[in-house]
């Protein structure tokens, strides 16, 4: 019980106090963050990746109320609520709220067994940061509402329902990465991951002397949304004009160079240099997965710094101020790779660093970016842990 007076202890004048005030949780669920090693932007083409979840999270806590249809979710760190009526689950003005009402809208085109509860979100993880703090908000409520209501939905059920939910409710055509590692993450592992046939494979992470340190630029420009669509657009361009003389080519990773090559006239130089990138991120994926078994952390950072410059140049998602960090890193002996990770144009990169020199660099970095750009930069270690999970149930 310490844990849950930890958790609400707030000034009673707020809104936030007012909600609790009837407020008895009878569930706690956290839904962590991921990160994703490498294989950035291959998820929606259909090709592998190797995620694993954070050990930073969004807290959960549930309670049935009394109405048969009237729901009422409050987030904490927005230190704003709203109510749903599961009579009329519609779109919101409100891009954060949308996450919460797809994942509700499709479970109910799965079950009818959901009716009023009261819902209280508190997140630690930092938003547009590239951790997938949105996956996390739609699998920690689908995990929550699936145990309170005895769904009997599958961990693969609730992975596929929240990627649908923010396809069609939020409007981001994502892969499924980010929700199948914020379930099915392993403590001490990543996942490789086949997102054509969803086979997966865990894989054990051990980096030592070095850790995971994600520097995060605090920018999130405006072309994030836009531009993710934009480029699962002109991938999917390019494997039509590749189907066109390789009729058995239906995604990217089916693919190599050498077919590519023959098609590139066919194509714009924009839709070619998309489609060369996923077909080496992909290899790259293999590649690093064979150096985590052989434990051969320098080349899995080599791999990361060959990834971000595809990244930046030849798919095109990176921005000044994630190009900086990670010619900041190459200048540090004690970091061995280096790159931006999530779908691009702001949030964190992902740096491999001797623990000895974990602080130093990060205070290094902090002043030259504050320097350059005038924003300052956080910065914290990500540690590999297990997907979402119960905390507590009465």
């Amino acid at each position: 019980m310490y844990f849950l007076i930890h958790l609400f202890r707030i000034e009673k004048e707020t809104i936030y106090m007012r909600f609790l005030e009837h407020f008895k949780p009878e569930l706690v669920i956290t839904s962590p963050g991921r990160i994703n090693l490498i294989g950035e932007h291959t998820d929606y083409n259909m090709g592998y990746v190797l995620p694993t979840a954070i050990d930073k999270k969004i807290i959960f806590s549930f309670q049935k109320n009394s109405s048969p249809n009237i729901c009422n979710i409050y987030s904490k760190g927005y230190e704003k609520g709203f109510t749903i009526d599961l009579n009329k689950v519609e779109k919101s003005e409100k891009e954060w709220e949308n996450y919460i009402l797809g994942v509700v809208h499709e479970i109910q085109q799965l079950t009818t067994m959901v009716s009023g509860f009261n819902c209280l979100i508190e997140s630690y993880l930092p938003m547009g940061s590239g951790v997938s703090s949105s996956a996390a908000l739609e699998c920690g409520l689908a995990f929550g509402l699936n145990t309170l209501f005895d769904l009997a939905l599958s961990p693969i059920d609730m992975v596929q329902l929240s990627q649908k939910a923010e396809h069609t409710f939020v409007g981001t055509q994502c892969g499924i990465m980010d929700q199948f590692a914020s379930v099915m993450s392993k403590k001490g592992h990543v996942i490789q991951l086949d997102c054509e046939s969803l086979a997966y494979e865990y894989i054990p992470i051990k980096l030592g002397p070095y850790k995971l340190v994600l520097l995060n630029s605090n920018v999130a420009h405006s072309l994030a949304s836009s531009e993710y669509n934009t480029r699962r657009a002109e991938c999917e361009e390019g494997v039509r004009i590749i189907n066109t003389k390789f009729p058995l080519i239906t995604a990217l990773r089916h693919t190599s160079l050498d077919e590519l090559k023959t098609c590139k006239d066919l194509m714009s130089a924009t839709i070619y240099k998309r489609c060369k990138y996923v077909i080496m991120e992909n290899e790259r994926v293999k590649i690093a997965v064979d150096a985590l078994e052989q434990n051969n952390v320098e080349l899995l950072g080599k791999l990361l710094y060959e990834t971000h410059e595809g990244l930046s140049k030849t798919y095109e998602v990176s921005c000044p101020e994630l190009d900086f960090l990670v010619d900041l890193a190459k200048e540090h002996t004690a970091v061995i790779g280096a790159r931006l990770m999530g779908g691009g144009f702001g949030g964190c990169t992902l740096n491999i660093v001797h623990e000895k020199e974990v602080s130093t660099f990060i205070e290094v970095a902090s002043k030259q970016y504050l320097a350059a750009f005038d924003i300052q930069l956080t910065a914290f270690e990500a540690i590999p842990s297990g997907g979402t999970s119960i905390v507590y149930q009465e």
